[in-house]
């Protein structure tokens, strides 16, 4: 027997006896469960005794096969939990699991963090759910070392309360005289030891950013804490200098001047980079023309060059309320590189010729040199096209007017034309918060998308198809911006919970049954449950070199190729745009270099956003630690087993409404229904539901916001901004719910929860504690995320 086939026959034999539904049998039935002919019976045996003797499997005095303690090994990510405890996401579905995670028990964790990469061993005991167990054996990597909190003493020793609710003790810290921090300081540490079920944590001080509560803190603390960057590098800026001065507007060899075409840019009333600009004519055959003009980025970024490396360190600019980290220095993404009004620049265009019915007849692109002769602002545009003979139009040079009348048409077509092909349009309102000056936050509004932002968008979009496509037919390999199927069981748990909701989903998988749920939910009083639910029911998109396809757009071939100033994966396609347009072939990158480049630019974009939104989360906590007492009204934007977490509709501020909040009945969870429902009463909570609550307390250092049903007298109150704690015995206390990391919650029948009858969990109100969740609020009104 080969190597090759007995560890295939093991594999097979272990994946038998690891089946949630295995039921211990004799070897002989064990060898007719896996269909194996009378050939294979010598190596079925040879494997058996093998797997016997080296304990992945026992026989009882009956003589039949039973799992036996460690069953092997495997890797994954850490998502610590509640109770202590934590699940292991693996890297690759295992046969054994079923796709699913693994259970680590709190005495298992070892001092393993969320997000760390570890290896995990992997048990035969399994939950009352069915979940496999592991035990973690060591931690490969760490997602992080560094952590912000803020300083505190207590018996003449010095301590750091980090930040979140990660740690729920505070870390002692070594040499805590070294740099003289001071009560309430905010604080960076790197962390010496974790603190583990055994031991409490130890770490350095290695940098003290103010004091709690002066201006700018929250932002430092945020950026400190996620490791972003901050200056860059003097080599990076002397190339981005020498560029500058390179620069010469009247050298147009090798390009196509287009500095006589009537070209524009649409953006943010606030922006100050422009990545693209649009012109558009019409044949008299009703042929469109459309050209797509993005900042040549790449004609000052060599590749290899310190600029190109602190680029691509940085993968992409950040975003925050106040404050900008960007991509590149100041001189190029809002200078020589931004498509700036009357100003001569250098572009990658794509010049897409279109069928009156919106078909693409054909593309070429080219480095050309654009004159921007208008800069729009998203606001001005609309009563332009609205009123063509209005006071605002009057205002614009005539062939101004005809391009936005132009591109208005051709957009509306485009996105008709997608929507047929089955492209999903989810309708969950943006909402805008306003600040002072000094960064606080004074209220919010719901943003207005209007058909000008739809404008761009399409324009944006099918330069970016245009662009994927050109490169796949050349067989180019390049960063793909891919967004997978969705899971199977995630939309046949959408399709129940819509059915609950009144609404039919036919065909779960189909884009065409959801654009129809959508359609029917509109102006609906369930509209916001349905979109809330659908959104969650989808993957994240990311980069990837494989070509996954677009499921979101309806899309085979898709990349980023419109925003260079601002993200890498679009400069790396832009490098790719010569050998388009001298149909040359070079030298490709490795497919494995091209994979850890996609992961580290898919990393550095989730963390941008977790940039914006820990910042904004924040500024409202700061808002609504001035309003404990206030009720307001709120929607319902996550159902777990211990609560509801809740969204204020004026102020987007979200925090949890726990089931201690609600009186002593007891309460039924739902999973698939999404929704808590008194036992006594029937009284339901589901998702998308809009419910009256009171601001119980705040804990911005935490991260928390407690939440109490209006009326309901006086309400439990969480953990204040205070610097009074208990030194860390060496076993942290409970880690405050999150959404995002609850243990799969299963009836157990133990104090706490009964049996229904119905297979959904039912939990009385004695549970104590804060909660919070990582949720997106409003995005900060400059991040124009074009697709």
């Amino acid at each position: 027997m080969k190597p090759s086939d007995s560890q295939s026959l093991e594999s097979q034999i272990l994946a038998k006896l690891l089946a949630v539904d295995y039921q211990p049998v004799t070897p002989g039935v064990l060898a007719r469960q896996l269909q194996l002919n009378r050939e294979q019976g010598d190596d079925f045996r040879n494997t058996l005794a093998t797997l016997l003797e080296t304990g992945r499997a026992r026989q009882d005095k009956h003589g039949r096969i039973k799992p036996r303690g460690s069953v092997g090994t495997t890797t994954g990510l850490v998502r610590r939990i509640s109770s202590g405890a934590g699940w292991v996401i693996p890297h690759q579905p295992l046969q054994e699991l079923r796709g699913g995670d693994i259970y680590i028990a709190a005495r298992d964790l070892g001092d393993a963090q969320s997000g760390d990469e570890v290896q995990v061993r992997l048990s035969s005991r399994r939950r009352s759910g069915g979940q496999r167990c592991g035990i973690i054996e060591k931690v490969l990597k760490r997602a992080s070392t560094t952590f912000v909190g803020t300083w505190i003493e207590q018996g003449g020793r010095g301590y750091v309360r980090i930040d979140g609710s990660q740690f729920p003790d505070p870390i002692l810290i070594a040499d805590s005289g070294a740099r003289g921090p001071r009560r309430d300081d905010k604080v960076v540490i790197e962390m010496l030891r974790f603190p583990s079920e055994r031991r409490a944590g130890e770490a350095v001080i290695t940098q003290i950013l103010g004091k709690r509560g002066d201006p700018g803190i929250d932002t430092k603390t945020v950026i400190y804490s996620l490791g972003l960057p901050t200056e860059f590098p003097p080599e990076a800026l002397a190339e981005a200098r020498a560029a500058t001065t390179r620069f010469d507007e009247d050298q147009l060899a090798g390009r196509v001047d287009l500095t006589a075409e009537t070209i524009i840019t649409i953006d943010p009333s606030d922006a100050r980079d422009f990545d693209d600009a649009i012109s558009l004519t019409r044949s008299a055959d009703g042929t469109w023309h459309l050209g797509v003009h993005i900042a040549d980025v790449a004609t000052f970024v060599t590749p290899g060059s310190q600029l190109d490396q602190e680029a691509q360190r940085r993968g992409t600019s950040v975003y925050l309320p106040g404050h900008v980290i960007p991509m590149l220095p100041e001189l190029l993404s809002n200078g020589l590189a931004s498509l700036q009004q009357d100003q001569i620049r250098w572009t990658k265009s794509v010049l897409i010729d279109i069928s009156p019915d919106g078909s693409v007849l054909g593309a070429d692109f080219e480095n050309a040199a654009i004159r921007n002769c208008r800069r729009f602002a998203y606001e001005e545009v609309m009563p332009i096209i609205r009123q063509p003979d209005g006071p605002a139009a009057r205002a614009e040079a005539p062939q101004v007017v005809k391009l936005l009348q132009q591109m208005f048409e051709l957009a509306m077509l485009l996105r008709r034309r997608r929507t047929e092909q089955g492209a999903l349009q989810m309708g969950i309102p943006e909402i805008e918060i306003d600040f002072d000056r000094d960064g606080n936050v004074t209220g919010a509004h719901e943003r207005h998308h209007d058909e000008s932002h739809e404008i761009i968008e399409e324009f944006m979009l099918l330069a970016n198809v245009t662009v994927a496509q050109a490169l796949t037919s050349r067989k180019i390999p390049f960063l793909r911006r891919v967004h997978a199927d969705p899971d199977e069981m995630r939309m046949l748990s959408l399709q129940q919970f819509v059915a609950g909701l009144g609404l039919t989903l036919r065909k779960a998988q189909s884009r065409r049954d959801l654009q129809e749920l959508v359609r029917k939910a509109a102006g609906q009083p369930v509209e916001r449950a349905v979109n809330f639910a659908l959104l969650r029911a989808m993957k994240q998109a990311e980069y990837s070199p494989e070509d996954l396809g677009h499921y979101a757009l309806a899309e085979e071939d898709y990349c980023h190729f419109t925003s260079p100033i601002r993200r890498y994966p679009d400069l790396t396609v832009h490098r790719l745009i010569n050998q388009l347009i001298e149909s040359s072939k070079q030298p490709q990158p490795a497919f494995a270099e091209l994979v850890q480049l996609a992961r580290h630019c898919s990393f550095t974009e989730r963390r941008a956003e977790r940039a914006e939104r820990d910042l904004i989360r924040i500024r409202l906590l700061r808002f609504m630690s001035t309003r404990v007492g206030h009720e307001m009204d709120a929607i319902i934007t996550g159902v777990e087993s211990f609560g509801v977490f809740c969204q204020g509709v004026e102020i987007p501020a979200e925090g949890m409404l726990h089931l201690s909040n609600l009186g002593d009945d007891y309460w039924e969870f739902d999973p698939t229904g999404r929704s808590l429902t008194n036992t006594r009463t029937r009284k339901q909570l589901r998702l998308g539901d809009h419910i009256r609550v009171v601001v119980a307390a705040v804990d911005v250092d935490r991260r928390q916001l407690d939440l109490a049903p209006a009326g309901s007298g006086r309400p439990r109150t969480g953990r204040r901004n205070d610097s009074s704690f208990n030194a860390p015995s060496g076993r942290p206390g409970p880690l405050p719910p999150r959404n995002s990391e609850q243990p799969r919650k299963k009836n157990t029948g133990k104090p706490g929860s009964k049996k229904s009858g119905t297979g959904k969990s039912s939990t009385k109100n004695t549970s104590p504690g804060n909660s919070s969740r990582n949720s997106q609020p409003a995005r900060n009104s400059r991040t124009n995320q074009r697709s």
